[in-house]
């Protein structure tokens, strides 16, 4: 079996009309059922408040950006249609996921056991299937190659990846 990554070093996409337009993720909508409740984990674990709306009625946004992002997450009730919880996937990208990890837990957050692809499968990618996972850090200690989990109150889940040495292009 063989694969491949496509990598390109273009931070910009060419429209119809041949003007340069940048897209860049700004912010990630998370479903929670009680906005301060998130708000104040969040800010536990260090992140930034860029944004507290309550006007009431049912609407609270919460804005917070995670240290060294660009990036920032919006929470709340009456942001999103989606189901509190239903967010997952999110991934933050560290330089040192056992740093990361004990910080966390030092935190008080219940944060996975560090993880990598059994048998170096992908490349040292992600998997989605527990059963597919070697705990502990990628024996090489490969940029992408290991992982740890934690969810919020709400069980919005978060993925750590550790990222030492960008694939060519990234910045």
């Amino acid at each position: 079996m063989t694969s491949s990554t496509h990598t390109s070093g273009a931070s910009q996409t060419t429209g119809s009309t041949g003007s340069t337009v940048a897209f860049r993720l700004e912010v990630a909508v998370l479903p929670v059922t009680d906005a301060a409740r998130a708000r104040d984990f969040y800010l536990g674990l260090g992140w930034r408040l860029d944004a507290d709306i309550d006007p009431g009625g049912g609407y609270h946004a919460v804005q917070v950006t995670p240290p060294g992002s660009n990036a920032s997450i919006i929470l709340g009730t009456g942001v999103t249609t989606a189901r509190p919880g239903a967010g997952g996937g999110l991934l933050l990208a560290v330089d040192d996921i056992e740093v990361a990890r004990a910080q966390l837990v030092s935190q008080g957050v219940a944060v996975s056991e560090i993880f990598h692809a059994a048998g170096g499968s992908l490349g040292g990618g992600f998997v989605a299937d527990p059963a597919s996972r070697a705990s502990g850090p990628d024996p090489e200690r490969r940029s992408y190659a290991s992982y740890a989990t934690f969810d919020d109150p709400d069980g919005n889940r978060w993925l750590l990846q550790e990222i030492t040495q960008r694939l060519p292009g990234r910045v």
